[in-house]
């Protein structure tokens, strides 16, 4: 997930912001994994926008990408000047609407931005998990998600949606737990990662396990794998671009001058975004934690879920309305992806849209602004709201 463009100057700002902290699956009561490991206590950061109203039919799931956090959007201060991840998206009068709708994001387990994950304190050492944090998959994600649904008492999810890894959690979500998504919006995502997607991401992740520092995920009181993890960050950089987006951003132009320095050091414009992105991730990030992440992503797939042979065999028992959006030039998780999806979805009799829109940022185009995503979504989940 890109973070060159946050904000939309021309909608109104969703105001203050607070994280929340949920905190469930203490011992003896652990949370059971697709594993068969067995975690807890778990901690899940979330943030609300908007008003929840009296029959608690107006909530809208937010779910963030790979990299992202529970903070969607509005600032956490008045001198805040970072607004988050979705802000061009989510506020009053804006794609979704927080004059209308209760919005709640969350950060997914196996993260670092305040949900239990790898760098978070196992209680029975004393010290941060590393590698002896279970993995998680993406159903385990949704379990700890229903989990914060339970707990503030919500029974029924008007709208939920997210892009790329945010994508396979609104999937998730629709076949998990068919009887409470009303609607699901899926944006540029995917029912499985294709070889190309997991490549990418192995690629990444040995740059990290390749770092010295890593020290097999035990890195927390000494220096940190900020290398690998940074390299990691540029590979994945690459994936959310599209040429014409490189071409249109970067060119061949260099840093300075206009003859070659003939070294390494990053003359050309591409090198220096490439490296500065990487240099600002390793500031927020937990390197363990993007190996988890990645790992969850690769080893999603609706089609061997359940025992299921097919993606239209695993749309079988969703029930929810679906309008599915993709984008022209993302490469990462092209249209056909999305149209199959559509098919499946079709086979089953589901209620569903599909729409690609001509956008020349790639993988990232779901994050910017973009006046036909933002119809597109607001003018569907009021369709579905105007039908209670």
């Amino acid at each position: 997930m890109s973070e060159y463009i946050r904000h939309d100057p021309s909608g109104r700002s969703a105001g203050r912001v607070e994280k929340n902290y949920f905190t469930f699956a203490e011992p003896p009561n652990e949370m059971i994994l697709d594993s068969g490991r067995r975690l807890g206590p778990i901690t899940i950061a979330y943030e609300t926008l908007g008003t929840l109203n009296a029959d608690k039919s107006n909530v809208i799931l937010v779910f963030h990408a790979l990299t992202g956090d529970s903070h969607v959007a509005g600032t956490y201060s008045d001198n805040d000047d970072k607004p988050g991840w979705w802000d061009n998206m989510v506020g009053p009068g804006k794609g979704i609407d927080t004059d209308k709708y209760f919005v709640i994001c969350s950060n997914v387990l196996g993260g670092c931005m305040g949900s239990t994950g790898p760098a978070s304190i196992d209680p029975a050492a004393g010290k941060p998990y590393g590698l002896n944090f279970p993995m998680v998959t993406i159903a385990d994600m949704v379990r700890a998600q229903k989990a914060l649904m339970d707990q503030l008492g919500i029974e029924r999810i008007l709208a939920m949606t997210g892009g790329s890894m945010g994508g396979m959690q609104v999937l998730q979500w629709c076949v998990q737990y068919p009887k409470m998504v009303l609607s699901a919006i899926p944006l540029a995502t995917t029912t499985r990662h294709s070889a190309l997607a997991i490549a990418f991401n192995e690629v990444a992740r040995q740059a990290i396990i390749a770092d010295p520092n890593w020290n097999n995920g035990n890195y927390y009181e000494n220096d940190k794998p900020n290398l690998g993890l940074s390299v990691a960050r540029m590979i994945g950089h690459i994936t959310y671009l599209s040429d014409e987006a490189m071409r249109s951003k970067f060119g061949r132009r260099l840093q300075t001058g206009e003859n070659f320095s003939f070294n390494f050091e990053g003359e050309f414009q591409v090198e220096s975004y490439l490296r500065h992105q990487g240099a600002k991730f390793v500031e927020r990030f937990d390197a363990n934690s993007f190996l988890y992440v990645t790992k969850a992503a690769d080893y999603f797939d609706l089609t061997r879920q359940n025992e299921q042979a097919s993606a239209a065999d695993a749309f079988s028992n969703a029930a929810a309305r679906f309008m599915v959006i993709s984008f022209t030039s993302d490469w990462l998780y092209p249209t056909y992806q999305s149209r199959d999806m559509v098919k499946a979805m079709k086979k089953n009799g589901l209620d569903v849209s599909f729409c690609e829109i001509e956008a020349q940022w790639g993988h990232d185009a779901f994050l910017l602004p973009n006046q036909r995503l933002s119809t597109l979504i607001s003018g569907f989940i009021d369709s579905v709201y105007e039908r209670l």
